[in-house]
């Protein structure tokens, strides 16, 4: 009568703990099963294993996100917890921190510290299906009307400002070649008025720096609604560019003699528009 009781309680207790204190094979497993899933869920394992952390704010369609994550991971992986807060797949990110985000580099290695931002642009797949085909076919529309017309160029507004010819520090142009932005400004430009002007991409802090010899306009991307250009007629290895700071066509900032490599780079990283190239 005294030893049912007790196999009882054995019973009990085995499909509870593995770790009782017999000698059976599932008491030998009971370290491994017990720590491994305290290492995956313990608020403190980070620091106990001694993994430097670093505060980051995500930035990613208006959204902002405090994220602490391993100094010594890498760009993709970086990627990767993006994507669990954003739903936004890696392949569709560009993440940009002083220029675009290495995946291969660690955080420690491009030297991010505390209070980082991390600007990241793309759209998610149900974005893309839900909006960029009626945006395709209406930028087609656009475009047709566009073509309509007489080329930008030729105008008298933007031509007072075209016969000047090209500035003497102009930077060079390299035809049919699409190239990231420079980690200088873009300078040797003229603006509407003729004098020189210079664009500063400022992408941590998500803004462009118009410059010119009197003052710097400090732009946020997200305040400029559009942005358009057309090659020079007769070196089209420029472009004249605006940029529509306001509901209007008058709200259109000029610039003369832009590289044509750096035109879908301006574009894309002004307008926040993923594109394949």
């Amino acid at each position: 009568g005294a030893e049912e009781p007790s196999m009882e309680a054995e019973a009990q207790q085995l499909p509870l703990g593995c770790g009782g204190a017999g000698g059976s094979p599932a008491a030998g497993r009971s370290p491994e099963s017990e720590e491994q899933p305290r290492a995956s869920v313990s608020n403190g394992g980070d620091a106990e294993s001694g993994r430097e952390l670093v505060e980051l704010k995500v930035i990613w369609n208006k959204n902002k996100y405090d994220v602490k994550f391993f100094l010594d991971s890498t760009g993709a992986e970086l990627k990767q917890k993006i994507h669990s807060l954003t739903g936004l797949p890696p392949a569709m990110q560009k993440v940009m921190f002083k220029g675009l985000l290495p995946e291969e580099k660690t955080l420690r290695e491009i030297k991010v510290t505390n209070g980082a931002k991390i600007m990241v642009v793309g759209s998610t797949i149900n974005d893309v299906l839900a909006v960029n085909t009626p945006k395709d076919a209406a930028q087609q529309e656009v475009k047709a009307e566009e073509n309509k017309k007489e080329p930008l160029c030729r105008q008298k507004q933007h031509r007072k400002v075209l016969d000047k010819g090209k500035p003497d520090d102009v930077m060079p142009s390299v035809k049919g070649v699409q190239e990231r932005l420079p980690t200088v400004p873009l300078s040797g430009m003229y603006n509407k008025s003729g004098g020189k002007v210079r664009l500063t991409f400022k992408l941590e802090q998500d803004q462009l720096w118009i410059g010119t010899k009197e003052r710097t306009e400090k732009l946020p991307m997200g305040s400029i609604k559009n942005v358009v250009s057309e090659p020079i007629e007769g070196h089209e290895d420029y472009h004249m560019m605006a940029f529509q700071l306001g509901p209007t066509e008058a709200s259109y900032y000029w610039v003369y003699w832009v590289p044509t490599q750096y035109v879908d780079a301006i574009k894309d990283t002004v307008l926040g528009k993923w594109q394949y190239f």
